[in-house]
């Protein structure tokens, strides 16, 4: 890990993070608005070890996290790059050790925001997807705005909800973790306050005032009760039903029966939408979220680690970014093709222990 000293490198307006002391808080900023503050190895580098150090630090009473801009939070981890190195890596041409690196600081860094023993404030405002999800949901305090836009559409690009998504959607009420882990579905601010993804609205507008206020040292909750508002009806209420009675199966093809039998207009969209996606990400996933709903954090975090070695090694990823994002036919050609071929043992060995062994805690 690098020396907290070093981070004074990531001030300068060009860097990837941004850190700044304000009165009582520490201040991090993702700073890529143009790649929608898309998360780095680099940037994690700086931040683990910056969050460390205002951890100990007395002076600093909280700690805030934002995206630079209007349009994100953070859209997500660097998958492109996990794409063309996982690409040469398969071909002979890279040892993958910065892939293993990158979902095991990206792991340590989620682990340290969940164990964060000072209020860690983030500021959802606007897209946050994938790793964005995992510098936020974690923490004590998210807040989300009216441009806020929460999803994690993994099983689209032939991976699966990590960032700690194993922990956290399986403990969201009755079976919505299962939903959006496995639909990738949007939620906007006032769903994610309905399903206990986030805790208070505050319009964008007044979240310079509320990070004025905690810099002045004036409490987390006291902070957030000043500035919050109401967000409005939640739109994920009026399926909340459906959603608990056909997300609450154990096998993918049993999720899709029940939409099926269904027959809503909210059903056919679901049922599209998991025709789509990767039917093995559906089964790895849903697989996932179950163990972890018995799992702690920890477990969930070396369970990730297992599971993303494993997604690169196969063909649904490089598929699913080639398609996405490379060629950006918006056609991908999953293998396996179908729910029925993919099988229990298939699945089972996304679980095993990795090459290298498994994600470890130094404290």
């Amino acid at each position: 890990m690098s020396d907290p000293a070093q981070t004074q490198i990531a001030e300068t307006q060009n860097a990837e993070i941004l850190f700044e002391r304000r009165g009582s808080i520490g201040l991090v900023t993702l700073n890529r608005p143009k790649a929608l503050n898309a998360l780095t190895l680099g940037m994690i580098r700086l931040f683990d070890p910056q969050l460390r150090a205002w951890i100990a630090d007395p002076e600093v009473k909280a700690i805030i996290v934002q995206g630079a801009g209007e349009k994100a939070f953070c859209a997500g981890g660097d998958v492109v790059n996990l794409y063309e190195t996982g690409k040469a890596a398969k071909a002979g041409q890279d040892d993958g050790a910065s892939i293993r690196a990158f979902f095991s600081e990206e792991y340590v860094l989620n682990r340290l925001i969940h164990t964060c023993p000072k209020p860690y404030v983030a500021l959802i405002d606007g897209i946050s997807m994938g790793g964005g999800v995992g510098l936020s949901v974690h923490g004590s305090h998210r807040i989300v705005t009216e441009r806020t836009m929460f999803a994690m559409p993994e099983t689209g690009i032939g991976l699966y909800p990590d960032v700690g998504g194993t922990y956290f959607l399986p403990r969201l009420p009755g079976q919505v973790g299962i939903w959006l882990g496995l639909t990738g579905d949007r939620l906007k601010a006032a769903d994610m306050i309905e399903v206990g993804a986030a805790d208070a609205f505050v319009p964008s507008a007044k979240l310079e005032s509320l990070i004025a206020d905690l810099a002045d040292g004036v409490p987390a909750d006291e902070a957030v009760a000043r500035h919050r508002e109401e967000a409005g009806e939640p739109p994920v209420a009026a399926n909340r039903a459906a959603i608990d009675r056909c997300y609450a199966h154990n096998e993918v093809e049993a999720i899709v029966a029940a939409l099926e039998a269904e027959g809503t207009e909210w059903a056919a969209g679901q049922l599209a939408t998991l025709k789509r996606v990767s039917p093995t990400s559906l089964k790895v996933t849903l697989e996932a979220l179950r163990r972890g709903a018995k799992l702690d954090f920890d477990g969930c975090m070396i369970q990730e680690l297992r599971l993303s070695l494993a997604f690169l090694t196969r063909h649904d990823f490089y598929e699913g970014i080639r398609a996405a994002l490379v060629d950006k036919d918006r056609n991908p050609r999953w293998s396996p093709a179908s729910l029925a071929e993919v099988t229990a043992e298939e699945v089972a060995g996304y679980f095993a222990e990795p090459v290298g062994g498994d994600l470890r805690f130094t404290e």
